[in-house]
């Protein structure tokens, strides 16, 4: 079964990176840009065919390790 992780920081919390891709864009002149947001997807293979399990197990991965859940939200797609 194909999983997907997509991790981004929590509202609130400043990225800068995301700030410094906006101003690297608006420096070429791509001025209607705004409220960039970087985030991370994660894609792998979980061999089961239980999706209960599955969504389970990548809970557990995403809250030990995957994700930062002090600053971060994660969406996992099965």
């Amino acid at each position: 079964m194909k999983a997907t992780v997509n991790i981004t920081l929590k509202n609130g919390i400043l990225d800068p990176q995301g700030k410094a891709i906006e101003k690297a864009l608006h420096s070429l002149e791509f001025n209607n840009i705004s409220n960039v947001k970087v985030s991370k997807q994660i894609i792998f293979d979980i061999n089961t065919n239980d999706k209960n399990k599955a969504l389970e197990q990548i809970r557990t991965m995403c809250e030990q390790l995957l994700a930062n859940t002090i600053i971060e939200d994660y969406e996992i797609i099965l």
